[in-house]
């Protein structure tokens, strides 16, 4: 397998590389990961089953889109494709370090620059992906609620019944979007889809880096909203974005309709009390 993989990087990158070490490191919980050097030149490679295929190449694309935009630093995609049982994604390797406050900063300045490239197709994305090992749907809608309404919330929903969700309120909240969304006409940003403290870091010499795409054209808000999901990013962060490009009026509400969609998700990953959180949002966004 490797010596697949070692000949598919030398083809794109148009280098012989011959690895001498391949050490696993943290891939998430979904993929094996692995930093693969030959002594000057390192990668990082993920590996699945190579049915997973589909899922690395809507990455690829994702960071590869994201990389052109020449905004905010992602790990450069090099490969993908498929190596005896396994499917596998090389990516550039970015050793992560501490940032501080200046990095933040920087960090919210780039994520608005990015957010400004927009799309004539509306919202959606050339592709489906994966939130999670969630599928992702992204047709292409001209209208923001109705995206949101079937595309993520409305097909979380239908995934949580498989699972026997109990989401007494999820009709008449579906109901509502039109409403909770009213005269708000956002344009459709190229977003990262899956921001958590977990997917954003700097690299040693400071620089912000984002990686682990659910890439999407959505509100960007969306993306602003999951920052604040799991504790929050430091301060700084908001302040450089909104020096770019302040957050309109209402986000503080919308905010908990966005993040329903990430609890949602983890309730159909992982069940427990996320059901609970959910009712719990539903009731406050509705009240």
């Amino acid at each position: 397998m490797w010596t697949e993989i070692e000949a598919y990087i030398s083809q794109a990158t148009g280098e012989q590389f011959k690895s001498s070490q391949q050490r696993s490191v943290s891939g998430g919980c979904i993929n094996q990961g692995y930093a693969v050097s030959d002594g000057k030149r390192t990668y990082f490679v993920k590996l699945n089953q190579a049915l997973k295929l589909d899922m690395f190449q809507a990455e690829s694309l994702g960071l590869q889109q994201m990389y052109q935009t020449a905004t905010i630093r992602v790990p450069k995609p090099i490969c993908s494709g498929v190596a005896g049982n396994y499917s596998y994604l090389v990516l550039e390797w970015l050793e992560i370090g501490s940032g501080n406050t200046k990095s933040w900063e920087e960090m919210g300045r780039k994520l608005a620059a990015m957010h400004k490239f927009t799309s004539n197709q509306g919202f959606g994305w050339d592709m489906n992906n994966t939130i999670g090992s969630t599928p992702q749907i992204n047709t292409w809608t001209t209208d923001w609620v109705n995206f949101y309404t079937k595309h993520r919330l409305g097909y979380q929903f239908q995934l949580a019944r498989r699972r026997h969700g109990h989401f007494p309120q999820e009709k008449e909240l579906l109901e509502a979007i039109p409403e909770l969304l009213a005269n708000y006409k956002p344009q459709p940003s190229l977003v990262h889809g899956d921001l958590w403290g977990g997917n954003a870091g700097c690299t040693v010499s400071g620089e912000p880096v984002i990686f682990d795409p659910a890439t999407y054209y959505g509100d960007r808000e969306v993306d602003i909203a999951m920052t604040e999901l799991f504790g929050g990013f430091p301060a700084a962060f908001y302040k450089g974005y909104n020096e770019v490009w302040p957050l309109d009026e209402g986000y503080e509400q919308r905010k908990i309709l966005y993040n329903l969609y990430h609890i949602l998700n983890h309730f159909n990953l992982f069940g427990g009390s996320y059901s609970s959180q959910a009712n719990r949002m539903i009731a406050q966004i509705l009240k």
